[in-house]
């Protein structure tokens, strides 16, 4: 078992052993086979639901185990530092997710599309390959891969749901921020409030988003196989949506060490890090907002 030490010691925290980053790892397959399994049609959804259950299980069991440690008052200034480094390193991570999925969207609008519509070195395709395709955006690509008899589909509107969507983000970092105000500030009953407002209105967005795919798969013909155009659009808001829930949950936790007196103005690195992440989500919902729903 590992010594506590004082929080201005210069030695550094050394955990006792601990089984969760094994068990988090058989978590992540057993989550990365479920989702394969369900999105090639092997097995019905159901088969997502052990590896998620295992992941609210490492998430609720190693947690645990950190905040308890935090409350002990084991970690010292260098933890703290190690711990935000961690973060930048895992925000900078997630970055390079989405910037891959933007890259992707991009290449696919700007570039292949126009390539199969006959434009640029490639203008033989729409005569050999595929006669007679107008290269244009959105398209569910030559084959008409949309679900209706004759292949379209429709598009989500901006000015529908996406702009109210838009809305409570922004207002949701709003909120996340005067959190923050009160807590170094020492004004409780405020940070309260704020973080509560905050996790609601993280959770009224992922429910709109549900109704909003609700509407596309049933009203609009818009679905994940309606080809790169129905497949780059559930893949980026589908990914954000789930960043959403993750961060709504994780500022719930939160709320609740705040009911419970964790924190001080002076120590309390968990509530920036959730910050943190949510700002980063509600800039890249930006980003979706206008370069997927709006041009």
């Amino acid at each position: 078992m590992a010594q506590a030490h004082a929080p201005d010691s210069d030695t550094y925290y050394v955990p006792h052993g601990s089984p969760w980053p094994i068990y988090g790892s058989v978590t992540l397959f057993t989550v990365m086979a479920g989702a394969i399994a369900t999105l090639n049609q092997w097995l019905p959804v159901w088969s997502l639901v052990p590896g998620l259950v295992m992941l609210a299980l490492l998430f609720f069991f190693w947690f645990g185990t950190v905040i308890r440690e935090s409350e002990q008052g084991l970690y010292n200034g260098a933890v703290d530092r190690s711990f935000r480094m961690g973060m930048m390193w895992f925000i900078f991570s997630e970055v390079m997710f989405f910037a891959a999925f933007f890259g992707a969207l991009f290449y696919a609008r700007q570039l292949v599309v126009p390539w199969l519509g006959g434009d640029g070195t490639k203008f033989f395709t729409n005569i050999f390959l595929w006669h007679g395709y107008q290269g244009g955006w959105p398209t569910n690509g030559p084959a008409a891969l949309g679900p209706r008899a004759d292949g379209t589909y429709e598009t989500v509107s901006p000015l529908g749901l996406p702009a109210i969507n838009t809305a409570i983000l922004l207002t949701s970092g709003f909120t996340i921020t005067v959190a923050h105000h009160a807590l170094v500030t020492n004004h409780r009953t405020r940070l309260k409030l704020f973080l509560a407002a905050t996790f609601l209105l993280g959770f009224t967005f992922v429910g709109l988003q549900a109704y909003e795919y609700h509407e596309a798969y049933t009203e609009l013909g818009l679905q994940l196989g309606t080809g790169i155009y129905g497949s780059t659009f559930f893949m980026l808001t589908g990914f954000h949506g789930v960043h959403v829930t993750v961060g709504a949950i994780m500022l719930t936790v939160i709320w609740l060490r705040v009911l419970k007196g964790h924190f001080t103005p002076h120590r309390h690195f968990a509530f920036e890090a959730v910050a943190w992440y949510w700002h980063f989500v509600d800039v890249v919902w930006l980003g979706l907002f206008i370069f997927v729903y709006w041009l």
